[in-house]
Parts: C-alpha cells; sequence; structure tokens
C-alpha cells in the first residue's frame, strides 16, 4: 500500500526561529498523522527541524539530498536519498510529496513552490511573508493554500487528500 508523502520545504541557514519552531510541529503532526515527512535531508534550518519533529512521534522520514554524501544529513532522517544534483534535487522533493507545505520563504523555498505549481501541486504556505503570499496565489490560486500555524497546514492536508 503506498504510504502519504507530505513535503516540508524552507529555508536552511536563514530559517527563522519561528520557522524552526513550525518545521518542528509539522514533522511532529506529520509523524502523528501516520504519513511519511520527505525534506531536503540537510542537517540545517527547516529540514533538520521537522525531521526532528517527526522523529520525536516515532515518525519515518526521508532526506533528498543535494551533494554527493551523506556528510551533512540530518541525524533525524532515516532514508537518505543522495543526488549530487544540487538544486536541481528540489524537483525531486517536490514530484515525490503528495502535498508540499512550505515553512518560511527564501529562494531555494520559492523555487520548490514554483516546481509544484507546474506539475499541479497542492501547496500550503506557512509563513509570515504576505508578499510571498501574494505572489504564489497570484500564479495559482487553486493551488496555494494559506495556513496560520502548523494545525492549520495538518487540516489542510487531510482535505487536500480527500479531494
Amino acid at each position: 500500500m503506498k504510504k502519504t508523502i507530505i513535503g516540508v520545504m524552507g529555508p536552511g541557514a536563514n530559517a527563522t526561529d519561528l520557522d524552526l519552531e513550525n518545521a518542528y510541529q509539522l514533522g511532529k503532526l506529520i509523524a502523528q498523522s501516520g504519513w511519511v515527512l520527505l525534506t531536503g535531508g540537510r542537517n540545517e534550518g527547516v529540514m533538520d527541524a521537522a525531521s526532528k519533529g517527526a522523529k520525536s512521534a516515532n515518525g519515518l522520514t526521508v532526506g533528498i539530498l543535494p551533494s554527493s554524501d551523506n556528510t551533512t544529513t540530518s541525524e533525524a532522517v532515516d532514508i537518505a536519498i543522495v543526488t549530487d544534483l544540487g538544486n536541481a534535487r528540489n524537483n525531486i522533493n517536490v514530484l515525490s510529496s503528495d502535498v508540499v507545505i512550505a515553512c518560511g520563504m527564501g529562494a531555494g523555498t520559492a523555487s520548490e513552490i514554483a516546481l509544484a505549481v507546474k506539475v499541479n501541486k497542492k501547496v500550503i504556505l506557512l509563513n509570515n511573508d504576505d508578499n510571498s503570499k501574494l505572489f504564489f496565489q497570484s500564479l495559482a490560486k487553486n493551488q496555494i493554500f494559506i495556513a496560520e500555524n502548523p494545525i492549520a497546514a495538518i487540516e489542510l492536508v487531510t482535505q487536500l487528500l480527500t479531494t
């Protein structure tokens, strides 16, 4: 039986404290929902926080790494997929996720949202950047959803998975 994979994308080194807190809670809630967490797999920022949150609830975590080795892998990643693709691995992140949650905002996160829009994936934005919310909703109003907190994001995921 296919497992539901929820991708959590967000900034690495430039993640805010709020991004990290939200990512940890998202990971935990994803695991508690019985879903698999997919991130960029590195040991920093949203990727690391979400993976740690999922592991705190005994969840399964997958990390899609940009490098040719696993030296930067989060200790909370169960399955590390080494790609040697750099930022091109963002497409793998998006295509492998049933729903994408963008937690915070940065250039890499924006590219993942854009890739998701191109392949008609549903994206939930969890950030406090009104400009990015307006921009992405203007590109794909029926694919971009806004969540004010991690609980609301998970409620949206549940709705999107059943439609």
